[in-house]
């Protein structure tokens, strides 16, 4: 079966000397340092937004405040290019045996581990920066968040539901979102980040499913593995469950008919997917990943039209 093709690094371009005594990186390292971040490929960025603007709608009452959906927005961007930084190093001796991942920076040796770690070092400050526009409350659930980022990577040693715990990560903003609009952490909050749990565990998987021959080869845990020949199976219940939840989460809060058109929308993506992977291969299960975007964007614009319908309608 063809592998899908990776990204090729760019060729090392000589930079002109600088009179500084600390000179500028190159222009390929700066490149180096975007692709570490994952700036190249934002669907994790998409992915981590949806459901924080959820989250900060439902909190706000369809109206958040602006400076929070700022102060998140590039949260968002930030703790997810840390994120990936941390996932890169605890792979650093994983990727290169696989072929998507092998052509990473610190993978194909572009960067060194101490570099990487100032860059992360660097964005979790400025993440920190960001938090303290906030309220004591949110300040101090960034620091589980902060370990939740730190830590997730590993777990892939250890179990085969990494992608539990990437829910959790993914969501956390969700659970700060609520802090930082209300002041509290109600229920709700809590609903919302057992939906997205779910939800990572889907996209998760399908991501999984591109790189589990390789996994299995080198000792790496997924649920992909976990799940084995009955992952299409397991793909199905869990997003019924997801849509399920969705659902339920329309009831208790009285939502009106868009949000419901936007879970439908979702559930006709879902259904689409499982078309799509049907024969579990490699460029299915991608294209099925990435477009979980649409999912999130769905249940986003579900949620606008109820508030502009109560506003409006």
């Amino acid at each position: 079966m063809a592998k899908r093709p990776f990204y090729l690094t760019d060729s090392v371009i000589q930079s002109t000397p600088m009179s500084s005594t600390a000179p500028m990186p190159a222009p390929s390292k700066w490149n180096a340092y975007w692709r570490l971040m994952r700036f190249d490929r934002p669907i994790g960025i998409l992915l981590l937004l949806w459901p924080t603007l959820w989250a900060l709608w439902i909190a706000g009452a369809g109206s958040p405040h602006l400076k929070n959906i700022l102060i998140f927005v590039a949260g968002v961007i930030v703790m997810r290019a840390a994120g990936c930084i941390m996932n890169d190093v605890a792979d650093r001796d994983f990727d290169p045996h696989v072929e998507r991942t092998r052509a990473r920076p610190l993978a194909a040796g572009e960067l060194t581990v101490r570099e990487a770690m100032v860059l992360f070092a660097l964005l979790m400050l400025a993440a920190f920066g960001l938090v303290l526009l906030t309220n004591a409350l949110t300040v101090k659930l960034a620091f589980v968040g902060a370990a939740l980022a730190a830590s997730y990577p590993f777990f892939k040693r250890f179990t085969h539901l990494p992608q539990v715990v990437l829910g959790v990560a993914f969501g956390w903003s969700m659970i700060m979102a609520f802090a930082a609009e209300t002041g509290a952490v109600p229920g709700v909050a809590w609903w919302l980040l057992a939906i997205n749990t779910v939800w990572s565990v889907i996209y998760d998987t399908l991501y999984a499913m591109v790189d589990r021959e390789d996994d299995l080869a080198i000792g790496v845990k997924s649920t992909a593995i976990l799940f084995g020949q009955h992952d299409l199976t397991a793909l199905r219940m869990l997003k019924v469950c997801m849509v399920a939840m969705l659902m339920a989460l329309g009831f208790a809060m009285d939502f009106t008919w868009p949000w419901y058109l936007g879970v439908a929308a979702a559930a006709g993506l879902f259904i689409r997917q499982q078309i799509r992977v049907r024969d579990r291969s490699e460029k299915a299960c991608f294209s099925a990943f990435l477009n979980n975007n649409w999912v999130g964007l769905a249940v986003f614009a579900g949620l606008l039209g109820h508030y502009a319908w109560l506003a409006y309608g």
